[in-house]
């Protein structure tokens, strides 16, 4: 199964069978696998206003095409976060905030 193909078939199934995610991990390597542990632990956030994944170190603002990690900033390319939170869109696996993400900026830093 190639890339189109595997957003095609998560598409369709909604969901994230063993052979797609053994494809994940074939095409992303350690990013897929990272993403699917994500995904496992429950750390993509759906906030009112963004999509949070919580990382080793932070937590992530992932929204549409962007991400808020060095690793996207350096390599403009998709990160494990940016690829966790569009698994989680198609698959609507993520934990669901009832409140607005940048509120809790407050108490940050």
């Amino acid at each position: 199964m190639d890339e189109h193909d595997l957003w095609k078939e998560i598409r369709e199934t909604r969901s994230l069978t063993p052979e797609i995610r053994d494809t994940i991990a074939l095409l992303y390597g350690d990013r897929g696998c990272k993403a699917l542990a994500a995904l496992d632990r429950g750390h993509v956030k759906k906030y009112n206003d963004f999509v949070v994944v919580v990382g080793a170190s932070d937590e992530y603002v992932v929204e549409e095409d962007y991400c808020t990690c060095r690793d996207f900033s350096f390599r403009r390319g998709c990160c494990w976060h940016l690829l966790a939170a569009r698994l989680a869109a198609l698959c609507g696996c993520f934990e669901v905030y009832d409140l607005w993400y940048q509120d809790t900026w407050s108490g940050r830093g």
